[in-house]
C-alpha cells in the first residue's frame, strides 16, 4: 500500500509494516492540519504505479537508525527491476534528498537533487 511518495506499507511475512523511505522526502498529501503540497500528488501516484502489488527489496542502513519517531521502518527500497526507489524520486524530481539525517548515500542523493534542480526537472519546474 502506498500511503505517498516517500511511505509505503508491505506484508512482510503476514505482518504489516510501514515503510518510510530513507533519505527522500516527497510533497506532502496526508499530513495533519498541513494542505496538500505543490506535486504531492504526483509524487503519490508515481510511487503508487511502480511500487503497489509489487515485491521490492528493502534494505537498512548502517548509521541510520532502525526506526523513525512514528515506529516507521527506515529502509532504501528497490524495485523488481532493481532500481533504487529512494533516488530514483529525487531523480525525476518527485522529491528532494533529505538530508537533516546521517546516511551512507547522501552525497549522493544530494548530488542527483543538484542535477534535478539545475535541469528543472519535476517539482524544481513546477513548485516554488
Amino acid at each position: 500500500y502506498v500511503y505517498d511518495g516517500d511511505t509505503v506499507e508491505v506484508d512482510m511475512n503476514g505482518i504489516p509494516e510501514k515503510i518510510r523511505l530513507i533519505g527522500v522526502d516527497t510533497p506532502e498529501t496526508h499530513k495533519p492540519n498541513t494542505p496538500v503540497q505543490c506535486y504531492g500528488v504526483l509524487a503519490s501516484e508515481f510511487t503508487k504505479s511502480h511500487l503497489e502489488h509489487k515485491s521490492i527489496r528493502l534494505e537498512s542502513d548502517e548509521i541510520n537508525q532502525d526506526r523513525d519517531r512514528y515506529g516507521r521502518l527506515l529502509r532504501y527500497a528497490y524495485t523488481e527491476e532493481g532500481i533504487l526507489w529512494n533516488s530514483e524520486l529525487i531523480r525525476l524530481g518527485y522529491g528532494r534528498a533529505l538530508l537533516v539525517f546521517p546516511f551512507t548515500k547522501s552525497v549522493e542523493f544530494e548530488s542527483i537533487e543538484k542535477t534535478a534542480k539545475a535541469n528543472n526537472i519535476g517539482l524544481w519546474a513546477s513548485c516554488q
